[in-house]
């Protein structure tokens, strides 16, 4: 009688963290380990690796494009919905491939949901240009979330490990 006088309990929902699946299957390496000083300084943002074992990169969650590389078709941005801001590049150095191997499945401003398909490489046209395909993501507003976890050092499965929580 009159629980409208008791105090609401927050859904367990909102109680969860916010979580980003694996983009890509393979080992997920920490950013620091990168053979790209641009990314294993963290100048664009604290993040991680992976070494994939497959050529099409997925949504990690619910998200919006918000940026494409149009002429390299290298890199997608994706702003999450609790406001994360993700860049998932393909790649090191393979902006210099001029989008010679890489197609978009996406448009800036597409919502995408989790396991959409975002990008395709050609790991084989990245190897004959001497470049390397791990696959980077970088929280590019990880200040605004201290309590941001990279979870790294393991084998993922695309869709399924949880590589960052939030």
């Amino acid at each position: 009688m009159f629980s409208f006088f008791k105090k609401k309990q927050a859904p367990a929902e909102e109680n969860k963290p916010f979580v980003v699946k694996a983009y890509l299957s393979g080992k997920v390496v920490p950013i620091e380990e990168v053979k790209d000083e641009v990314f294993s300084s963290k100048a664009l943002g604290d993040g991680l690796a992976i070494e994939p074992e497959e050529n099409v990169i997925v949504a990690p969650c619910d998200a919006t494009v918000s940026v494409l590389m149009e002429g390299s078709r290298h890199a997608v941005g994706l702003t999450l919905a609790n406001g994360v801001e993700i860049l998932i590049h393909e790649g090191i150095d393979t902006v210099n491939m001029e989008g010679d191997g890489f197609e978009y499945f996406v448009k800036e401003g597409d919502k995408v949901n989790a396991g959409d398909k975002l990008l395709s490489f050609d790991p084989e046209k990245i190897k004959a240009h001497g470049y390397e395909k791990t696959c980077i993501l970088v929280v590019t507003n990880g200040d605004d979330y201290p309590d941001m976890k990279l979870h790294t050092g393991m084998d993922a499965v695309q869709g399924e490990t949880v590589i960052a929580e939030f």
